[in-house]
């Protein structure tokens, strides 16, 4: 009795080990949730600084991307445009084999993605900072005038947008194309499909690549008028890519209107004129994944 008492411990002992060793296997595919911010972003991941350190988030064609509506029983699905450097989110996910945070679903307010604009824009709610960040527009040939009082509501946006893309600074440019419009139009010609078509074959086979869409317009017609036309042309570029091109949309950075902003010809005859009207798209790599593609 004594030695079948003494062997049955030992297989209750044994269980037992064997449970806890395969509970520990399974801690990787648990459900995990963080708070923290982004610091940056490349392609399918984002860096994410929090409270423990920094963690590797992992975006997946099933990642939701919701930030709460009205009172935050709702949430509206967003783009993975969204996701900039600077914004406060939580996310829900598990594990990989890399100890990376694969993300089910990630959730943000509203106010945290105003916050993060401002911090790409190089922003903050002072007069002080917002006049300081003039001269770094200036350096980047937007054309601001000096009085603050005179600019326009959508010259702002164009402040924004081109700062936020100027910070993209860690990124080499490995493929680019223009694309042109007929005066007032959204319409993407035949030629230039094709030119997307090529741009985009050369993007799905860089490793962690972005792709940056810039609308902008002549100066025909009002500025607010340009500057929603310079946005149109910019979107359409983007669904283009999106349901033509089978680029994913979480690989889009925001796309940008930057109006009657940076022309790169003259604004007085028509051949300057059509030059202006057109859309830049450019697939940038972070310099360091440059050497594995």
């Amino acid at each position: 009795m004594h030695g079948s008492g003494r062997w049955t411990i030992a297989v209750i002992v044994l269980v037992g080990y064997l449970t806890l060793a395969s509970l520990h296997g399974l801690d990787n595919s648990e459900k995990v949730k963080i708070h923290g911010l982004i610091t940056g972003r490349t392609g399918d991941t984002l860096k994410v600084k929090t409270s423990d350190g920094n963690i590797t988030v992992v975006l997946t064609d099933d990642t939701k991307v919701r930030k709460p509506k009205g009172l935050g029983l709702r949430k509206t699905q967003m783009s993975f445009m969204a996701l900039i450097p600077g914004l406060k989110i939580s996310v829900d996910g598990f594990r990989d084999e890399q100890s990376r945070l694969v993300a089910d679903t990630i959730t943000f307010s509203g106010d945290d993605l105003k916050t993060a604009e401002s911090i790409q824009a190089g922003l903050t709610p002072t007069q002080e900072a917002v006049e300081g960040n003039r001269e770094n527009i200036a350096a980047n040939k937007v054309q601001i005038a000096a009085n603050r009082e005179k600019i326009a509501s959508n010259e702002q946006e164009i402040e924004d947008v081109s700062k936020r893309f100027s910070d993209l600074t860690e990124f080499d440019t490995k493929g680019e194309a223009t694309v042109f419009f007929a005066s007032g139009s959204t319409s993407i010609s035949a030629k230039d499909q094709t030119a997307l078509m090529d741009l985009a074959h050369i993007a799905v086979n860089l490793t962690g690549y972005l792709i940056e869409v810039r609308g902008f317009a002549d100066s025909s017609g009002n500025a607010a008028m340009n500057q929603k036309l310079s946005m149109d042309r910019a979107q359409e570029i983007v669904a283009f890519l999106i349901q033509n091109c089978n680029v994913p949309v979480r690989r889009i950075v925001a796309p940008g209107a930057m109006g009657e902003a940076a022309p790169v010809a003259s604004n007085e005859t028509a051949q300057g004129r059509s030059k202006n009207r057109r859309v830049e798209v450019k697939v940038l790599v972070n310099r360091g994944l440059a050497g594995e593609n």
